[in-house]
C-alpha cells in the first residue's frame, strides 16, 4: 500500500480491490461486503453525488449509527476530491443543526431515525440509498487528489462552545495508518471498530484495517456482552476501547472465560485509565494492551504506552512514549506536538486555527503535562478545562450555556468530578436568581432537552456564590477542592 506523500485515500479501496477483490473488507452484523463489492459501491455512490453536484471539496455528511455506508462515503468522496463529515448522531437536534449549518453539505445521507435533520438534499440509508445507487453505472471518476487536500472532516467543540471541523488530510491518514504495524496489524487482521465512526478512534481505526486490506468487523453499538461474543467467535485479531468500555467488558459475568486466543492487541485511550481497569484488562484478555494518547487534531495516536511498559506500576501512570517521527515538547506547561499526523486547521476558522497551530507546524493540545528522564509522557491536567466522560469530551462552557439559559439560574460553573464508571462526569455549581428556588431535577431537565445525554450534570449543587479571582474570574480550582472533599467526606 502506498505510503507517506504518496498514499490516496481512494487508492486503498483501488488497489485492495484489485490484489484482494475476494477479501471480506466489512463485516456488519451478517451483512459482509469484499474489496470488489466495496470499490464497486463506492464507484457508484460517486456517481451518485456527482450527479447531485458534489465535486472538489464539497462537504458530504453523514448521520446514522456505524454501517457500511460511512465507509463507502469516505471512499466515494475521496474518488471526487470531497469531503466526508460525519455527524454525531448522540448530540441533541439542535446541536446536529448547529454542525451542519457550519458545515454546510450539498448532501446529507441519513439514517432513519435522523432524517427529519434539515439540509439540502437528504438521501436516507435503506431502500432509498440502495435506489439511488443503481441507478448510476460504477464507473471510477479516477480523482487522487494531492496529499495535502482535506478528505475527511471531523468535529470537535472549542473552549467557546462552537463546534469546529478539523481538517483530516490524505497525509494525516497515511502517518495514522503507518503507526499500524505498531498495534500487530497485517493483511490476516481481523479488526474490530466499536467507537462511533464520528470519533477519530473509529473512524481511523476502520481505516488501518483497510490500509492493511484486512477485514473490519463494525460495531453499532457497544453492548458489552455482544462484544465478547463478537471478539470471539468472529476471531478478532485487533480492536481498539476507552477505558470505560474495558471496564464494563471486564465486569460481565463469565467475561475471563471466552477464549481470546486469537486477539493480538488492545488499543485504549481517549480518556484516563486506572491501574485496576489496566490490570483487569490484562487478566481478562491476555493479549498485549497500547495505550494511546492523542486528539482528533493530532489524527488519533501520537504517543504511547507500549505492552512492556505495563509491566511496571509507575508507568501505568504515564502515556508513553511519542512515536518516532512525532515531535513533542512542553511549553508552559502544555503539551505541544509536530507531526505528520497534525491537522492543518479548523474549517473557516483562521483565528482559531492560527490559536491551536503555530505557523511552524505546532500543535497545542490544551493538555498540560511533563516529561520524564527517559521521555514519557505525564498529563497532569487540561489546560482547557475539558472534561472527559466514557471517551466523550464535554466543555464545561456548553453545559454553563444551557444552564444558563434557564430564567431561575443566576450563575453556573461546570466541572468534571472522578467517577468509577465514566473516568468524570458533570458536575454543576449554581447560584439561583433572587427569590427562586430551583431544584437540580428541574434544572437537569431544562439541559436534557438542549444537551447530549453525556454532557448532561450528573449532580447539581445549589450554591449563595461562586468563588472569583479579583478580575472575577470564576476559581474552578476552588471548585474542585470542594468537591473532592464533598465526595472524600459525603454528607
Amino acid at each position: 500500500m502506498k505510503r507517506g506523500e504518496d498514499l490516496r485515500v481512494a487508492d486503498v479501496v483501488r488497489e485492495a480491490a484489485a490484489e484482494r477483490g475476494g477479501h471480506v473488507a466489512i463485516r456488519h452484523r451478517e451483512r459482509e461486503l469484499t474489496y470488489a463489492e466495496l470499490d464497486e459501491r463506492s464507484n457508484r455512490l460517486a456517481q451518485a453525488l456527482r450527479a447531485a453536484g458534489v465535486g472538489k471539496d464539497s462537504r458530504v455528511a453523514h448521520l446514522d449509527r456505524t454501517a457500511p455506508e460511512i465507509v463507502e462515503l469516505f471512499f466515494a468522496t475521496s474518488k471526487l476530491g470531497a469531503v466526508t463529515v460525519p455527524l454525531n448522531w448522540r448530540l441533541a437536534p439542535a446541536e446536529v443543526a448547529a454542525v451542519v449549518a457550519d458545515a454546510q453539505p450539498d448532501v446529507l445521507i441519513a439514517g432513519e431515525t435522523y432524517a427529519g435533520i434539515a439540509a439540502p438534499n437528504v438521501v436516507v440509508v435503506g431502500p432509498d440509498y440502495e435506489r439511488w445507487l443503481a441507478a448510476h453505472e460504477p464507473v471510477d471518476p479516477g480523482g487522487r487528489g494531492e496529499s495535502g487536500d482535506t478528505v475527511l472532516q471531523l468535529y470537535t467543540s472549542g473552549t467557546t462552545g462552537v463546534p469546529k471541523g478539523v481538517l483530516t488530510t490524505h497525509r494525516n491518514l497515511a502517518a495514522a495508518a503507518e503507526a499500524s504495524p505498531r498495534w500487530e496489524f497485517d493483511a490476516d487482521t481481523v479488526s474490530m471498530t466499536p467507537l462511533p465512526m464520528f470519533h477519530i478512534g473509529g473512524i481511523g481505526w476502520a481505516f488501518l484495517g483497510l490500509w492493511n486490506a484486512a477485514t473490519t468487523v463494525l460495531v453499532s453499538e457497544f453492548v458489552p456482552e455482544d462484544v465478547l461474543e463478537v471478539l470471539e467467535q468472529q476471531r478478532v485479531t485487533n480492536t481498539i476501547f476507552v477505558p470505560t468500555m474495558l471496564q464494563l467488558l471486564c465486569a460481565v459475568p463469565g467475561a475471563e472465560a471466552h477464549d481470546y486466543s486469537a486477539l493480538r492487541s488492545i488499543a485504549y485511550g481517549a480518556s484516563p485509565i486506572t491501574t485496576p481497569v489496566l490490570k483487569d484488562a490484562l487478566r481478562t484478555f491476555r493479549c498485549s494492551l497500547y495505550g494511546v494518547y492523542g486528539l482528533t487534531e493530532s489524527t488519533g495516536g501520537v504517543v504511547q504506552l507500549d505492552p512492556a511498559d505495563h509491566a511496571h506500576e509507575r508507568l501505568l501512570h504515564s502515556a508513553g512514549r511519542p512515536f518516532p517521527w512525532v515531535e513533542l515538547k512542553i511549553v508552559d506547561g502544555e503539551v505541544w506536538l509536530r507531526a505528520p499526523n497534525v491537522t492543518s486547521g479548523y474549517f473557516n476558522r483562521p483565528e482559531e486555527t492560527a490559536a491551536a497551530v503555530t505557523a511552524d507546524g505546532w500543535l497545542k493540545t490544551g493538555d498540560g503535562g511533563y516529561l520524564d528522564a527517559d521521555g514519557y509522557l505525564f498529563l497532569t491536567d487540561r489546560i482547557k478545562d475539558m472534561i472527559v466522560s466514557g471517551g466523550e469530551n464535554v466543555y464545561p462552557i456548553e453545559v454553563e450555556e444551557a444552564l444558563a439559559q434557564h430564567p431561575d439560574v443566576a450563575e453556573v460553573a461546570v466541572i468534571g468530578v472522578p467517577d468509577e464508571r465514566w473516568g468524570e462526569t458533570v458536575k454543576a455549581f449554581v447560584v439561583a436568581r433572587a427569590g427562586s428556588s430551583p431544584t437540580a431535577d428541574e434544572l437537569i431537565a431544562f439541559a436534557r432537552e438542549r444537551l447530549a445525554g453525556y454532557k448532561l450534570p450528573r449532580s447539581i449543587e445549589l450554591v449563595d456564590d461562586l468563588p472569583r479571582t479579583p478580575s472575577g474570574k470564576v476559581l474552578k480550582r476552588e471548585l474542585r477542592k470542594r468537591a473532592v472533599r464533598l465526595y472524600s467526606h459525603p454528607g
